[in-house]
């Protein structure tokens, strides 16, 4: 009588551990990340200081001006190699994007519901704002500076009087 081998399949273990962890959320829910928010604020802001557009800026970068548009508003992120093409199209260094941003708590140092109003960082967010600084930096004439330094205070006393 021959015996014949019988095989069987070893049973494969089953592993039933099941791994949960805590993910801290990095973002509000449904939202763009801060720092995201806060790098797309800065390209906007040195992008306005040189009056740049939006449309020029993309074409530099082989993008269209709404992407462009996403990036300000943090709603796409800039990756690192895009961050150095901005970097040497905008003329400044790779740490102007983060400037000014606290990882602890947020853009400008403060949470965000408890920041206050900085009247000169929203005069620089603004078009306005960032014209007139331009415009008044190629004044050379000292005298003609003081003037208009002069005439700027003398609304805004005019202004501030017809509040009160």
């Amino acid at each position: 009588m021959a015996r014949t081998a019988k095989t069987t399949k070893a049973a494969k273990p089953v592993v039933s551990k099941k791994t949960t962890r805590k993910k801290t959320p990095l973002k509000k829910k449904g939202g763009p990340d801060p720092i995201d928010v806060h790098v797309g604020g800065r390209v906007r802001l040195r992008r306005m200081v040189l009056g740049m557009s939006q449309d020029a800026l993309g074409k530099a970068l082989g993008l269209t001006f709404q992407q462009v548009q996403k990036y300000e508003k943090g709603a796409n992120r800039i990756g690192a190699g895009r961050l150095m093409q901005l970097s040497g199209l905008l003329e400044v260094p790779v740490q102007f994007f983060y400037d000014d941003y606290d990882t602890e708590v947020g853009a400008r140092g403060f949470a965000e519901d408890d920041a206050p109003s900085d009247p000169f960082m929203d005069l620089l967010h603004s078009q306005e704002g960032v014209q007139l600084c331009r415009y008044y930096t190629q004044i050379e004439d000292p005298i003609v500076r003081k003037r208009v330094l002069d005439l700027v205070r003398s609304i805004s006393e005019t202004e501030t009087a017809k509040k009160n």
